[in-house]
């Protein structure tokens, strides 16, 4: 019953950009399993409105951040057909709707098989077929952004809306050399034209395909959600800090150390 009122809640939050308490502050014996459960009746509840699932986000992997929010390990979230949008170079992002809207410049994994737990760290990069960069505009329905994780977990992994840069196919005898050229990676974070933040692919759990691996085994311990699966995609987290976001801005990035295109999106 607590399961169903809280996605329910989430849901409802969600859809009218409306912030509420945290769910721990009500159930202080909320866990991050309990949150996983939610993960699960919150999938339910938008495939049923037919929202289609087309893969997942992990949050928290850039240990940098963990100060700023008091958490301690990464999370996930579903994404759906709604929530991820392909972008040109410079398009408008209507993002102001979601509540306290923050971006992130991530790298963005397609998956071509199925990943299962106790994979090697080659053979899970051996599943990638395609890479791609973007920003996901995450968000809080718990004001302020203070809230614990299992909070994080249940209100969707925080995830909002994905904008995906173009797709770069990756050929199989290529795909092991991602571990090293993802994880060396150089990010550079412009708003209005100028510098706020860099980073490096290691800042994600020492690179994005470590991320994958890592979601790949919280999986196998997860009794409430699938496995990932081929066809699949996976954005594995902040390669920055996450920065407000407000009408008008212009945000973008330069990529150095791999043959990725850079990403600029307006604010609308």
């Amino acid at each position: 019953m607590r399961t169903d009122r809280i996605a329910a809640a989430v849901l409802d939050a969600l859809d009218a950009g409306r912030q509420r308490e945290p769910f721990t502050s009500a159930y202080p014996d909320f866990s991050t399993g309990d949150a996983y459960a939610v993960t699960a009746r919150l999938r339910q509840l938008r495939t049923g409105r037919g929202e289609k699932p087309v893969g997942r986000k992990i949050g928290f992997t850039n240990r940098n951040i963990w100060p700023e929010y008091g958490i301690l390990e990464p999370i996930w979230g579903d994404m759906y057909d709604d929530t991820v949008r392909a972008i040109d170079h410079g398009g408008r992002a209507g993002v102001m709707h979601l509540p306290e809207p923050r971006i992130e410049p991530e790298i963005l994994l397609g998956l071509e098989a199925d990943l299962k737990p106790g994979m090697r760290l080659v053979e899970i990069a051996e599943a990638v077929g395609w890479i791609a960069h973007g920003f996901e505009i995450v968000q809080s329905i718990f004001p302020a952004w203070r809230f614990k994780g299992a909070d994080c977990i249940a209100n969707g992994g925080l995830h909002g809306v994905y904008f995906e840069g173009p797709r770069y196919p990756i050929a199989k005898g290529d795909r092991t050399g991602l571990i090293a050229s993802l994880s060396g990676l150089a990010v550079t974070l412009y708003r209005n034209d100028e510098v706020v933040d860099e980073g490096v692919g290691a800042n994600v759990l020492d690179g994005p395909i470590q991320a994958l691996a890592h979601l790949v085994d919280v999986l196998g311990r997860d009794p409430h959600n699938p496995p990932l699966r081929a066809g699949e995609m996976v954005t594995t987290g902040t390669l920055t800090r996450a920065f407000p976001v407000t009408h008008g801005e212009r945000w973008s990035t330069r990529i150095e150390g791999l043959e990725l295109a850079p990403m600029a999106i307006e604010i609308s």
